[in-house]
């Protein structure tokens, strides 16, 4: 017999060869110049993850953000921010386009730069000097000017909570020249200069009126304002009806300290407020945010609050697509997924770790699609039996309580061509760094000669890979039945949806941020 080794089928040699390696040294494939960046755009948080220290990160995003074009990474930094719902990384990627392009820059200023606590990041990353530039230029400076000018009473008081820079610090850099006698007096307070009282807005007043006496009604103000006053549980009671709906979900243990479920009708207002759909769409809310809520509660909350943490959630994950044939999902629960999504930075490290996330996705998968099988995997498939009436949370906390061994990418597949199994659709949640299953020799991945095994069993078959940590590289080469995709909002769902309906090709999600309107 000929060597084997040499003279590979047909099949085999036209698989794609493994092109990069990734953080284990293990062959994989390395993304576009444009999906790089659209990946990271959306799961980059500049902490430091399980591979990957943040400041390696921010060097590799600046890269991305180098290679691409200004147009296009116009584009990323807006979908950062509308569909991806990310904090820190819209403000980096707006400063590399204020040095690329200022034109360009001044005209998505105000698409990226959507509240105070935006603009002030995006200051703190020009003055970093870690985009190329530490003063902010004049580009930057007339945005900012323009932000300030334009914005209301209440975005300004809104971003006046927080520092490193304050809205004050933020304010004495660019001078803005106030266009009435009432803005003039507001940026003297902010700033701590003297002011006419009488020219502030009403919300000020009554605070400084509050603060000073103690008496009257609540001021309207935001919530961070009101910590600092001696506030009655029927003060905090009211704060907890006129609050956002983030705040609230945020603040869910405050409001039961200050005993505010005590109070008459609070637990139906809070209650209703939690599982209402439209303020949940308002809210932009991370699925996961709601699974940090349910999992951090007090052990006497109410539990009508608690099932309507329950309830937010089915809304939240709504727009999991029901797909036509049979779905396979596979959440990674190896020891790289138990790092936080946030990465770890002091006071800032969320508790949600990316293996939660996969496990939400999974559990979310399987409730929309009666008779999904889900696969979890580190070094093997795991074993867990999800119970069908159990809710989205329920299942997704069994499913992350399996976290910890190596990555094996290509274990599902592999279970299932054990079983000759045919899927229709097989949907990965992972941060991609598998090396159980690395092969030398330049050839393709074991993930990929995994999949050709099924898809000569279905040629139809379509393979969906999120990815959902900023490494750059995947175990499965995007191409027309395999799609990769980046993120942890909601915002996939749809575009595994069209892209499993044969409605959109693997291109889909690059194409989706190309066709964004500058």
């Amino acid at each position: 017999m000929a060597n084997k080794s040499v003279f590979a089928s047909i099949k085999g040699r036209l698989l794609p060869k493994a092109t990069a390696r990734n953080a284990h040294a293990a062959p994989a494939y390395a993304y576009s110049d444009a999906h790089a960046l659209a990946q990271v755009a959306v799961t980059g948080t500049f902490g430091g993850m399980f591979y990957q220290s943040p400041q390696e990160e921010l060097e590799y995003v600046v890269d991305v953000a180098e290679a691409v074009d200004t147009r296009f990474l116009a584009r990323a930094a807006i979908y950062a921010r509308k569909s991806g719902h990310m904090k820190d990384m819209p403000a980096v990627l707006l400063a590399v386009l204020a040095r690329r392009d200022p034109v360009l820059f001044r005209a998505v200023f105000d698409r990226v730069v959507d509240n105070g606590k935006m603009l002030r990041t995006f200051v703190q990353v020009i003055r970093s000097g870690q985009t190329g530039r530490k003063s902010l230029g004049s580009a930057p400076k007339a945005m900012v000017q323009n932000w300030l000018n334009a914005a209301s009473d209440r975005a300004l008081l809104n971003a006046n909570i927080g520092n490193d820079p304050s809205l004050a610090d933020v304010i004495k850099m660019v001078h803005p020249k106030p266009a009435s006698p009432e803005r003039e007096a507001l940026f003297a307070w902010i700033v701590g200069r003297p002011c006419n009282a009488a020219l502030l807005p009403q919300a000020v007043r009554g605070w400084m009126a509050y603060n000073e006496t103690g008496k009257g009604p609540v001021p309207d103000v935001p919530f961070q304002m009101l910590t600092q006053l001696d506030l009655s549980a029927h003060d905090w009671a009211r704060i907890a009806r006129n609050g956002s709906w983030q705040m609230v979900r945020q603040n869910l243990n405050t409001f039961h300290r200050h005993g505010v479920f005590g109070v008459a009708r609070s637990v139906e207002h809070v209650a209703a407020l939690l599982r209402n759909p439209e303020a949940i769409a308002k809210a932009r809310a991370f699925p996961y945010q709601l699974m940090v809520a349910a999992q951090n509660v007090a052990a006497d909350m109410p539990h009508q609050i608690v099932d309507a943490l329950h309830d937010a959630m089915e809304i939240a994950v709504q727009n999991v697509p029901k797909i036509a044939g049979q779905v396979v999902v596979c959440p990674d629960v190896s020891g790289s997924m138990t790092w936080s999504v946030t990465g770890y930075r002091p006071g800032a490290t969320s508790a949600v770790r990316h293996v939660d996330v996969a496990a939400l996705t999974a559990a979310a998968f399987a409730r929309v699609n009666r008779g999904c099988q889900v696969l979890p995997f580190d070094f093997d498939v795991r074993d867990v039996r999800l119970r069908p009436r159990d809710t989205i949370l329920t299942n997704a906390e069994r499913l992350a309580a399996l976290g910890g061994g190596g990555t094996n990418c290509s274990a599902p597949l592999k279970w299932l061509n054990g079983r000759g199994r045919s899927p229709d659709l097989v949907v990965f949640v992972s941060d991609n760094q598998s090396w159980v299953d690395a092969r030398t020799g330049g050839q393709a991945t074991a993930m990929m000669k995994e999949w050709e095994v099924i898809k000569r069993r279905n040629p139809k078959a379509r393979l969906v890979c999120i990815d959902i940590a900023p490494y750059g590289t995947t175990q499965a080469q995007t191409r027309e039945d395999v799609l990769n995709i980046g993120g942890f909002s909601d915002a996939v769902f749809g575009q595994i949806a069209a892209f499993a309906a044969g409605r959109a090709g693997s291109d889909h999600w690059v194409g989706k941020i190309e066709k964004i309107e500058l």
